[in-house]
């Protein structure tokens, strides 16, 4: 297996356990990352965070099973990770949440940016200019 699919099957492994953990459990998966407390009015927009979750998660399955995945979408996705991280990065910075909490869901977008844009397929124009040589 090409290893842009080993990821894309990761990272939607990743996005359905946080959508199915949002959806059903989200009380209790919060107080395990450290985080306060929902409010019961609060529960609502993160069940349709789930929902984004989830497709996703069937989003990149797809991707992996392509013979050769969107950039669109791979772009998509390394875009959700950068502001995944961007927002990490900055509440932690303002103290709304630990380091402690936030340190493993930033690594892991780290790695996924890392590893997406790394592994993006090139181009149609890009692999010809690899295949025929630089144009003059």
């Amino acid at each position: 297996m090409k290893p842009l699919k080993i990821v894309l099957w990761i990272v939607a492994v990743s996005q359905w356990v946080l959508g199915l953990l949002c959806l059903l459990a989200p009380q209790q998966f919060f107080t395990a990352m450290g985080l306060a407390p929902l409010p019961d009015d609060n529960r609502y927009m993160i069940a349709m965070l789930a929902a984004r979750f989830l497709a996703y998660g069937f989003g990149m399955m797809h991707l992996a099973r392509q013979q050769e995945p969107s950039r669109f979408w791979l772009g998509n996705m390394v875009l959700i990770q950068v502001i995944d991280l961007a927002a990490g990065l900055y509440y932690t910075a303002e103290g709304s949440v630990t380091l402690a909490t936030s340190a493993f869901p930033m690594f892991n977008a780290a790695v996924f940016i890392a590893l997406l844009v790394w592994l993006m397929p090139r181009s149609q124009e890009k692999r010809m200019e690899v295949y025929a040589g630089p144009s003059l």
